[in-house]
């Protein structure tokens, strides 16, 4: 079968390949890939920035981005053939660590988990491959044509779960919510955000092309300008870009009791000025909580999934740009202006 491969360390080596269909070993229940979504991950991967291969092996399937249909499933699995299904990415580790056995693999301590296309298992960018029925999250089949988007929405998930559970600490009675970057995570932190009620604001320095008209269509507001000249005090933050001065931004203006929110992974080595005593003396003052969230658990693909259930399904629809067969991979990860999502469709390839 068909596989977009890399070999990890080795710039540039993404290729399409023949394969040998999925072992046994990888999960009893046998799956048909429909789709894949490409995100700057799979392209740090592409450009040698890190990735690891499996065990005694040498070549890396990428895509953790996935939706696929069930072909074959014990009968006590809880799946059956056709069932749209996605599989979770990260697997616990193998001691496991105080965390992967409580289920929660998303906070696990030790570092020794391993995830589908990016870490020691292969990805789901073939046209077949297996699960445990453990780390498979069942879809409505209303979102066979944008399922692809659950394991972007899931980091949000995690997000809103986080800072929910954060705002019991104290009183707390958010109204305005801000955003920062309209990417695919911005754009569906948004989407949870308004299903939550709040008055939502976006942030993003496009002028043209999906995003604003996108956002306003979720009944959000779009931002061209920063954060602190809008003069915006959000209650909640979710900072979505990675960027170190809009980081700043988030953490230094903001309103009272607020949470803020970073999804965004940043590049080393930028410098940035910043105060750190004033932006001490605020969030001292003011309760303020700024923390980090990565990755999911199979709590947040549940969360995730219901969520995308509940949404406009034209709106999501309009979050993939593009969508191409696996033999148009090079065109697919060619960046163009105006991309929200990139999908590569491997059912009809």
């Amino acid at each position: 079968m068909k596989a977009l491969t890399v070999t990890p360390g080795s710039k540039d080596s993404l290729t399409l390949q023949e394969v040998g269909p999925p072992e046994p070993s990888e999960g009893s229940v046998l799956v048909d890939a429909l789709a894949i979504g490409l995100c700057g991950t799979d392209r740090e991967i592409i450009n040698a920035e890190y990735g690891t291969a499996p065990e005694g092996r040498d070549v890396l399937v990428i895509g953790h981005e996935n939706l696929g249909r069930v072909s074959q499933a014990p009968q006590e699995s809880g799946f059956s053939a056709g069932d749209l299904v996605v599989g979770i990415v990260r697997r616990p580790d193998p001691v496991p660590c105080g965390a992967c056995a409580a289920g929660e693999w998303d906070m696990c301590l030790n570092g020794k988990y391993t995830e589908h296309g990016i870490a020691s298992l292969d990805g789901f960018g073939r046209e077949q491959w297996r699960e445990d029925p453990g780390h498979l999250v069942k879809l409505d089949t209303s979102l066979a044509d944008v399922g692809v988007l659950l394991e972007p929405t899931t980091i949000v998930a995690k997000a809103w779960e986080q800072i929910e559970r954060i705002g019991t600490r104290a009183f707390f009675d958010p109204r305005v919510v801000a955003i920062t970057g309209a990417g695919p995570v911005g754009l569906l932190a948004a989407l949870l955000g308004v299903q939550r009620g709040y008055e939502v604001h976006v942030y993003d320095v496009v002028t043209d092309g999906p995003k604003p008209q996108l956002v306003a269509d979720l009944g959000a507001h779009f931002h061209t300008d920063s954060l602190p000249d809008s003069g915006l005090e959000p209650d909640i933050i979710i900072e979505c870009t990675g960027v170190a001065p809009v980081i700043v931004d988030a953490i230094a203006n903001n309103g009272k009791n607020a949470i803020v929110c970073l999804t965004g992974v940043s590049s080393p080595g930028g410098k940035t000025t910043l105060d750190v005593g004033t932006m001490n003396r605020t969030a001292v003052l003011e309760n303020d909580v700024v923390f980090g969230s990565v990755n999911a658990n199979r709590r947040h693909y549940e969360q995730g999934a219901e969520a995308l259930a509940k949404a406009d399904p034209s709106w999501l629809g309009r979050l993939i740009s593009r969508r191409h067969p696996m033999e148009d991979y090079a065109e697919a990860f060619t960046h163009r202006d105006g991309d929200v999502k990139v999908v590569i469709d491997i059912a009809t390839s």
